[in-house]
């Protein structure tokens, strides 16, 4: 009785199959009020030669920017790879888990929508780490680093059920890459 019921509900929780769009086709225009916020969102990464950021500031824009974004993608105002692209940086500064798994599924949307470089598997791959490092799990790519009160760089605990070959293809890098790349920070 329980596999009919299964095979009947099926129609139900199998979703249409979706068509990437094609990177040449342009269905319509970037959203302009994304890309300035995610212009502002690295703008106030990259602070002017000399000067540090100040993160409480940021802190209180990035609440600001994290909140209309959220706001554009209810009212379904994201629809370019670009779109989504811009929206998962801002969320990708967020505070709660569900910041991150929403900026790595709008990631993954940017990458079937024709965005597939390099940088855009790479944060997808971040993503996903900061969201399982956010619930206590460990990553799956070795892209989250941590430091307490200034000492040494330490790699997160990384799953270890991701294959070198898999990592290469999303970020890059193998994991003795990554460890290498750590010790070298902490040499510093």
């Amino acid at each position: 009785m329980l596999a009919f019921w299964g095979t009947a509900l099926r129609p139900l929780f199998t979703p249409d199959p979706v068509q990437a769009q094609s990177p040449v086709t342009k269905a319509s225009e970037d959203n302009e009020e994304l890309k300035r916020l995610c212009a502002e969102d690295q703008s106030d990464r990259t602070p002017p030669e000399g000067k540090s950021i100040d993160w409480a500031v940021v802190g209180n824009r990035d609440k600001v920017r994290l909140k209309r974004v959220k706001e554009l993608y209810i009212q379904n105002l994201l629809q370019t790879a670009n779109d989504y692209d811009c929206a998962a940086t801002v969320l990708q500064h967020g505070d709660a888990p569900e910041d991150f798994l929403l900026a790595h599924e709008f990631w993954v949307i940017a990458i079937s929508k024709g965005k597939n470089d390099q940088d855009t598997l790479s944060l997808a791959a971040a993503s996903e780490d900061r969201f399982l490092m956010n619930i206590g799990r460990p990553q799956r790519f070795g892209m989250q680093l941590r430091s307490e009160r200034g000492g040494h760089i330490q790699l997160y605990p990384v799953d270890s059920g991701v294959t070198d070959e898999l990592r290469r293809l999303m970020i890059g890098h193998s994991l003795p890459n990554i460890k290498a790349r750590v010790a070298e920070m902490n040499k510093k």
